[in-house]
């Protein structure tokens, strides 16, 4: 990649979140740019410290949280972003954003997305989550948008359960981001 590409890191509520930290070091030892957005459920399971530590960058928890300067955060980093990835994205985010619904900084993010950027979602979720019809419904519905998916895998669930809802290996969504960042 030549130039310097800016990626807004999604972090959402699953046991996954812990992951999330990986990609967030992945991506910047390959020079992105990363962003991390957190939504109040993802603090439930890991804190903004490692994400603003790996990413060298404050760390977004909050829509009416504000940085330096006049324009609000989430629509300077929807302005700036190439790649939305969200990292676990669950079926509530999901949800959220194939109805266009902006109720945090991550969802008002999506929806004020440049049209340049691209959408990347690796979802984690209980597997019958994950086959729901309305889950399914809504994943058609953001991919004839043009966001794009990677996972979830097959394999031992936290909720004790096997079967199809892991989180994709984070190597292999790294991989899916430099991909469409190309």
């Amino acid at each position: 990649m030549s130039k310097t590409k800016n990626i807004v890191l999604g972090v959402t509520g699953s046991i996954a979140a812990h992951k999330a930290a990986d990609l967030a070091s992945l991506l910047t030892q390959q020079q992105c740019n990363v962003r991390v957005v957190m939504t109040a459920d993802a603090q439930r399971f890991i804190t903004p410290l490692p994400f603003k530590t790996l990413s060298r960058h404050p760390v977004i928890t909050d829509l009416y949280e504000e940085e330096e300067g006049w324009k609000p955060a989430h629509i300077r980093l929807a302005d700036e972003a190439d790649l939305l990835l969200i990292a676990p994205a669950t079926a509530n985010v999901i949800a959220k954003l194939a109805h266009g619904m902006a109720n945090d900084a991550l969802s008002c993010i999506a929806l004020a997305l440049n049209p340049k950027a691209k959408i990347l979602l690796a979802p984690a979720m209980n597997g019958k989550m994950w086959q729901h019809a309305a889950t399914q419904a809504n994943v058609k519905r953001l991919q004839q948008r043009g966001a794009r998916f990677i996972g979830p895998e097959t394999g031992r669930l936290a909720c004790g359960y096997e079967g199809l809802g892991r989180l994709w290996p984070v190597e292999k969504i790294v991989a899916a981001a430099l991909k469409l960042l190309r």
